[in-house]
This record gives structure tokens, C-alpha cells and sequence, in this order.
């Protein structure tokens, strides 16, 4: 009988009520995007405290880190908590797939720098940039490797400072950090493979309401969305492939 695969979600946002009557959650907006049938995910919500035990961390094949709300570069006990267990998981060599706040935290415990984003906050559909030559033909991007790719960018902070020993993988106008990787177990990722138009209109609907951004610029989000669509696909098998240490056959 073959081991059934183990992943862990760190949570590090709560539930919008959109999210949870739509998909029951953000467990399954994840699992639905990166997991496979017969594995088992668990989700440990991190933002409110919730980790695993050390000693349950060998149990993992992989780790997954969401977005979040709060800066990557606050110390909060539970974001200092997240940074010792990521330190852990990096010493086991075990992969981490980091998205937004996730990407920003591996950056982070790395010795990388994280702050405000330089050129302000993004909301919308953009396009990034991939650095073809930084990755290698036949890895978890297949032997096509895209030149550029759609994603949803939801986020106010950046990467700053590259750790030592990271790769740039993707940039963009604004950001010199799109995506970028650590030998072959970290997979840091600015924006959000995991997102749909929905989810992000349910966002700029409820930043704008909270009056956290302005009709114009929450206009121009909704806008980058009318006639075209991110990349889901290959995302979900590029993550996947990592995640599941597949080497791609196309």
C-alpha cells in the first residue's frame, strides 16, 4: 500500500464570511487548488495560535503558508512562532510553498528584508515577468517555461532585500521579488495562485467599504479582470509539482 501524502497549512488569515459560505473556508480554497485526491491536509491556523507540535513536523511532506493581513516583518508572538517553526522546517530540508505573507516570511527568517512596498499596494491582475534563465528546463515548470504569467496581487508590503542564497524567479514593474526559490524545498510566490476573480472583487468590495482604498482604485482592480483571467492552471501544476516533488513530463 502506498503512504499516504501528509501536507500542512499554516493559516495565517481568518475566514471572510464570503470565503466561508462560498467554499466553506479557506482549507478548501487551498486544498481544492494544490492538494490531490488521497492525501491528507491539515490546516493549523496560525494567526490565532494554532501550531503544530515539533515533533509532529516529521510527519510532513510538504508545508503550504497563506496570505495574511498582517506585515511579515511584525513580531507578534504568533508571527515570531511561525518564523521559529519555518526555521525548523528549513533545517529538515521538508518543502514550504510561501504565498504572499507566506513568501514574505521564508524571505524573512532567511535574512532577507521585508517592508512597505515601495511603489504602493497592489489589488488587481498583473502580469510577472519569469527569469528563464534562472530556472532549470525539465523542474517543476516543465520544459516549457513560460515568459511571463497572470496572477492576483493582493498586497501592501515587499521583499526588500533578497536572502544570500535565493534565486529571483519572476518580477514585475513594481517588484523586484515576484517570486523567488531556495535550493530545491522553499517556493516563494508575491501573489496569490490560490485566488479566483471572485475571491479578489469580494476583497476590493470589502477594503473599499472599510475604507481602506478609494472607489477609483478599487474601479481600476475590478477592471484588470473584465476580459481576461489569471493563469490557474498552470500555477495550481507548477505549485502541485513542487509541493509533490513531480518532475513534469511535457
Amino acid at each position: 500500500m502506498v503512504e499516504q501524502k501528509r501536507y500542512a497549512l499554516f493559516l495565517a488569515t481568518l475566514d471572510s464570511e464570503f470565503v466561508k459560505k462560498t467554499y466553506g473556508g479557506y482549507h478548501n480554497v487551498f486544498v481544492t487548488t494544490f492538494g490531490d485526491e488521497g492525501e491528507h491536509w491539515d490546516s493549523f491556523r496560525v494567526v490565532s495560535g494554532e501550531f503544530p507540535d515539533d515533533k509532529d513536523l516529521e510527519k510532513y511532506d510538504g508545508f503550504v503558508i497563506s496570505g495574511s493581513s498582517h506585515d511579515a516583518f511584525e513580531n507578534h508572538d504568533w508571527i515570531l512562532k511561525l518564523c521559529d517553526i519555518v526555521k525548523k522546517i528549513d533545517e529538515m530540508k521538508k518543502k514550504i510553498l510561501g504565498i504572499c505573507f507566506g513568501h514574505q516570511i521564508i524571505a524573512r527568517v532567511r535574512g532577507g528584508t521585508v517592508g512597505r512596498a515601495r511603489k504602493g499596494p497592489e489589488l488587481k491582475l498583473g502580469d510577472i515577468t519569469i527569469v528563464k534563465d534562472a530556472i532549470t528546463p525539465g523542474s517543476y515548470f516543465g520544459n516549457e517555461i513560460p515568459d511571463s504569467m497572470a496572477i492576483i496581487k493582493c498586497h501592501q508590503d515587499e521583499v526588500l532585500v533578497l536572502p544570500e542564497t535565493a534565486k529571483v524567479l519572476a518580477y514585475s514593474t513594481n517588484y523586484e521579488v515576484e517570486m523567488f526559490s531556495i535550493e530545491d524545498h522553499l517556493f516563494c510566490i508575491q501573489g496569490h495562485p490560490e485566488y479566483n476573480k471572485e475571491i479578489l472583487f469580494e476583497i476590493v468590495d470589502r477594503v473599499l467599504a472599510q475604507g481602506f482604498v478609494k472607489q477609483e482604485f478599487a474601479d481600476a482592480a475590478k477592471a484588470t479582470m473584465e476580459n481576461r483571467e489569471a493563469d490557474r492552471k498552470l500555477w495550481e501544476t507548477i505549485c502541485k509539482n513542487f509541493l509533490k516533488g513531480r518532475v513534469p513530463t511535457n
